[in-house]
């Protein structure tokens, strides 16, 4: 099976990782500059600023699909595309969760019984792959106007849940 042009861009920058302290990544920034404050919705100047929507639209632009108004929001992710049953998910659909003190947005990976497997930017501090919660998600979105290649994917639990990914 292929995978979507977006979720093979979000896998080439797996490892991609924050950096400790004042000094900030030149890549996180970089996607930052090139993406704009018309599309991300603000001037984004720090890597401590939470930046999983940054990385979506990164993602995202590079497929040459448009982010959502305000991209660097997680739960402006809620209402891109098209929505999808949790039963029609495939891999790089959109995902968007909720946490304490805003949302988070990732691209599905595949499932196990109670947890999506999510590979997305800054969960802990890095573009990983965790596992979060099913309950905690509030949205399952496909861009507009493409079909859905796939189908869900079954995987083992293994690591403990995401409890927060700011």
């Amino acid at each position: 099976m292929t995978e979507p042009t977006w979720l093979i861009a979000a896998r080439a920058k797996l490892g991609v990782r924050e950096t400790p302290g004042p000094a900030n990544n030149a890549t996180i920034m970089g996607w930052a500059k090139t993406l704009g404050a018309k599309v991300l919705g603000i001037v984004f100047n720090a890597d401590s600023v939470p930046w999983c929507g940054l990385f979506a639209a990164k993602c995202v632009a590079e497929a040459g699909l448009t982010p959502p108004p305000i991209a660097i929001r997680a739960k402006a992710w809620a209402t891109w595309g098209k929505p999808l049953a949790a039963s029609a998910l495939a891999p790089g659909a959109v995902l968007v969760f909720e946490r304490a003190g805003g949302g988070h947005v990732g691209f599905y990976v595949g499932e196990d019984a109670t947890a999506y497997h999510v590979l997305g930017g800054n969960q802990s501090d890095a573009v990983t792959i965790t596992r979060i919660a099913k309950g905690r998600c509030i949205a399952r979105r496909w861009p507009a106007g493409l079909p859905v290649i796939g189908s869900p994917v079954r995987l083992a639990a293994g690591p403990a849940l995401s409890v927060n990914e700011a």
